[in-house]
């Protein structure tokens, strides 16, 4: 039996950011299993070009995009919500194994289910090479900057 994430649907605009917040701190710890227990056994996604379906799938995807995207640090914002529905878009930095640094830029549409659970995710996201000095994203979100919203570029 999964374990319900609060909060749960309907979301309003407080709820929504909590269910924000709670993602971005779960990708933040680069811990496959964590972050995959946010989703119900069968959850369905599109990463990009890449689909997934169940749980098992999540983790192994994690896990190899973890490998590759080297010190991944992310942010989140809330863009809009409905009753069982949250949109979001982040940015996250990282770098490859050369050492290019890359900055990801993107949008999630996200659908939960009554228990909390995100049944389907859906991700559109693009890569701009920057330079390790134009780096703005270090490390998970300090307290003092949680609500903040993240700058276009």
């Amino acid at each position: 039996m999964d374990e319900p994430r609060p909060p749960f649907p309907p979301f309003d605009a407080q709820t929504a950011a909590t269910k924000v917040q709670a993602a971005e701190d779960a990708w933040n710890s680069r811990d496959p299993q964590r972050v995959s227990l946010a989703y119900t056994e069968d959850t369905v996604w599109r990463n990009r070009d890449r689909f997934l379906t169940g749980r098992a799938e999540v983790v192994a995807f994690l896990a190899d995009k973890w490998a590759r995207e080297l010190d991944y640090a992310l942010r989140k914002s809330l863009w809009s919500f409905t009753d069982d529905r949250i949109a979001v878009r982040f940015q996250y930095e990282w770098h490859d194994a050369d050492g290019q640094w890359w900055r990801s830029y993107g949008n999630e549409l996200w659908e939960f289910d009554e228990q909390g659970l995100m049944r389907r995710r859906e991700a559109s996201i693009d890569d701009a090479a920057i330079a390790e000095a134009d780096r703005r994203i270090t490390g998970p979100r300090p307290e003092a900057e949680r609500g903040r919203d993240i700058p276009l570029h």
